[in-house]
């Protein structure tokens, strides 16, 4: 009886081993013997491909030995942001209850350890100011040896919170930093901290993608600056991303109230009133907020959206897709709005205790040579360029945009260096409120998304803005104005429990005075449309 059952069983355990048997080596698994690094990011597969199979290249030749990349692949910027975050709180936390000498470990430790300025804050307390003391003086890791990708603000704050260490390029590498190849500042953004906790690799710029045939269809011009995406006629036929997701969107935004802020001089507050409400009527134009920057230029370029708002490489990489799909022609292209962006950096940086420290330095410094930088724009199969993949994106080392390498490159035609000239961002409108420009967006726009756009509708449907006046007035309100911004960021930041409930709170109570306040603006847009119809049937 036993001997029937197992042949009984046989095939079915021939079943369940042979997939396992004949399964691919993965990359890891080669050379999981070897050196390796752990790399968190953003990027997507095309660009982690790209960067590994050159690096791994690269490391052999020079080194003899093999290495291997592990990809922490979390989410978006944001995503990865708060996991980070939570996981130095909680190896920070361990290994604290370790020490017997220490006092327990408690919420004011576990918020201060993380802050930026409580060294120098005279009402802070000895024991948080001891906490941040041990932390910055310790090799306390996550595991983890670099974070490539995701904008300068974010790069900036882990920096700033302890978890960015000083790589040591500055030294090693002394001649790439300069005006020449790598300025520190451009169109005021920072290219890299004067401390090397964090470098630009690549530079973006931020603006418009659109399809042709549907802004054709529409009777629409090309859209070149932010505010040609408020035309009515791109009402339901504009794609944007959730900003809370993507950093890159917020970005485009941050970069829309500048370029308004900017027009206005010294007026920051109808600056802010003017980006702001032109981002509402961008958002009542939306079909959708997606939680991928990537499905904006995607949907654009397959006609399911007329035009979007993206980094500039989604557009550029959806452009050359959609010509490879439709016999050599480019359904979608990127703008850069006119005197409405600056140009920012992509960084990547060293995380204090990284468990493959000169791996990790090793990598940093390939990504910034002249062979790493190659594979952001040159062409596929060109020399030292990508072997499977054009990235699409700029270089950020200016001796790269010489005939040189552009003869390689899949954007011969462009210099941001030189395209950027016309506007320079400043931060001090907007930089420190970036992350409360995601919670505006979110609490403005987003949330009461079903009644801003019934609003607005509504008030096209009346005839437009200048025929209903009231309504208009009231669509502008905003809850509050620019000079209250500090004092907003300051009441709901932090990491401690009651500023956290807090801003929960408050996001809640924006969100819904915002439904409300749309739901009078329809009211009193319909009530002009009924008015104007009893008046024509008078007649």
């Amino acid at each position: 009886m036993l001997k029937h059952l197992m042949i009984a069983f046989i095939p079915l355990a021939l079943l369940l081993v042979l997939p396992f048997s004949l399964r691919p080596v993965s990359k890891f698994e080669k050379v999981a013997a070897a050196e390796k690094i752990v790399i968190v990011s953003p990027h997507s597969e095309t660009i982690r491909y790209e960067f590994e199979k050159a690096f791994c290249e690269y490391y052999q030749q020079k080194t003899g030995s093999a290495i291997g990349i592990e990809w922490r692949s979390i989410g978006g910027t944001s995503d990865i942001i708060r996991y980070v975050n939570d996981r130095y709180e909680a190896s920070f936390r361990e290994w604290w209850q370790q020490q017997d000498e220490l006092e327990q470990w408690n919420g004011e430790i576990a918020q201060s350890f993380k802050s930026p300025g409580i060294l120098n804050d005279p009402s802070a307390s000895e024991s948080a100011k001891k906490a941040r003391r041990i932390f910055l003086d310790s090799e306390t890791g996550i595991g983890i040896d670099l974070m490539f990708g995701g904008g300068q603000y974010d790069h900036h704050r882990q920096a700033e919170r302890g978890f960015a260490v000083d790589a040591g390029l500055l030294k090693l590498q002394r001649e790439w930093f300069t005006p020449e190849i790598i300025p520190q500042q451009f169109s005021g953004e920072i290219f890299y901290d004067t401390e090397g906790r964090y470098y630009g690799t690549c530079l973006a710029a931020f603006g418009i993608c659109y399809n042709k045939d549907r802004i054709a269809e529409l009777g629409l011009e090309s859209p070149r600056r932010w505010d040609d995406l408020a035309d009515p006629r791109y009402f339901q036929n504009i794609a944007l991303a959730d900003p809370t997701k993507a950093g890159s969107i917020t970005k485009c935004f941050e970069m829309l109230i500048q370029d308004q802020m900017q027009r206005v001089e010294d007026d920051h507050e109808q600056g802010w009133r003017n980006g702001m409400n032109l981002i509402k009527i961008i958002s009542a134009n939306a079909r959708y907020f997606t939680d991928s920057a990537s499905k904006v230029t995607k949907d654009t370029a397959s006609g399911n959206a007329a035009a979007g708002m993206c980094i500039d490489f989604y557009g550029r990489s959806e452009a050359e897709w959609s010509g490879i799909c439709n016999e050599g022609v480019e359904r979608i292209v990127f703008s850069a709005p006119r005197g409405g962006t600056s140009l920012s950096a992509d960084p990547i940086h060293l995380l204090r205790g990284a468990p493959h420290r000169q791996g990790a330095i090793e990598f940093i410094k390939f990504v910034l040579s002249e062979d790493g930088q190659k594979l952001w724009n040159y062409r596929v199969g060109t020399p030292g360029g990508p072997v499977k993949y054009a990235l699409r994106r700029m270089p950020i080392r200016r001796d790269m945009f010489t005939r040189e390498h552009q003869q390689y490159m899949a954007d011969a035609a462009t210099n941001p260096y030189n395209d950027a000239s016309g506007f320079d961002y400043k931060a001090e409108l907007t930089g420190r409120y970036f992350n409360l420009i995601r919670i505006c967006v979110k609490c403005f726009a987003l949330d009461p998304l079903p009644e801003l756009r019934a609003a607005w509708q509504a008030i096209l449907e009346a005839g437009g803005p200048e025929k209903v006046p009231a309504a208009m007035a009231e669509f502008n309100r905003l809850p509050f104005e620019y000079r209250e911004l500090a004092r907003i960021q300051r009441e709901l930041s932090g990491g401690k429990r009651e500023n956290i409930l807090a801003m929960l709170k408050q996001q809640r109570l924006w969100s819904e005075a915002c439904r409300e306040q749309y739901r009078r603006v329809e009211m009193l847009a319909r009530k002009h449309t009924v008015s104007k119809r009893d008046v024509l049937s008078a007649e």
